[in-house]
């Protein structure tokens, strides 16, 4: 089972790992260990892998930087459920093999340290919820994306077919 995390809107990539965290400044440092350091300690702290976030609008604006994808996908994030993304960060997420699911509705019924069991295949949420268990539809992916999912990231699906999806 995995844990729900609730995060607010407008989540920015320094938030997810403050600059003073990137790879080049600590070149020996994971950068898996820092992701939510000051905006979310107790996220830094108490993740395990397969937990998911779920967020309001426009999580992962800010910066390009993709290190901050990279401290998710270190701390083995199963998902990301938000009404809305920053577009480099929704392409940093879905090249790193971390499934988005844009979805306006779903955030508000979910709760904070709720229990949930994802299965990305089916393309459902199961959460443990006071009134028992609740399913949810997750929205379909795009095909080139559950591939690219499928496979572990981009650079796995190129080494994988050799091309990237939807090339002859």
């Amino acid at each position: 089972m995995a844990r729900i995390w609730k995060f607010g809107s407008d989540v920015d990539t320094d938030q997810i790992i403050p600059g003073r965290y990137a790879p080049y400044m600590r070149p020996d440092a994971d950068v898996g260990q820092a992701a939510f350091i000051e905006a979310r300690p107790d996220f830094n702290q108490q993740a395990q892998p397969g937990d998911i976030i779920v967020a309001g609008e426009n999580f992962g604006c800010g910066s390009s930087r993709e290190y901050a994808v990279e401290a998710l996908r270190r701390r083995q994030v199963g998902a990301i459920i938000a009404p809305s993304f920053a577009r480099i960060f929704f392409r940093n997420a879905l090249n790193l093999g971390i499934p988005l699911y844009t979805d306006a509705n779903l955030s508000g019924q979910l709760q904070e340290g709720q229990m949930a069991r994802l299965d990305l295949d089916a393309g459902t949420l199961w959460v443990q919820a006071e009134s028992g268990e609740r399913l949810f539809a997750l929205p379909q992916l795009p095909d080139f994306a559950r591939a690219i999912l499928a496979a572990g990231g981009i650079t796995q699906y190129v080494r994988q077919y050799g091309r990237f999806p939807g090339e002859a």
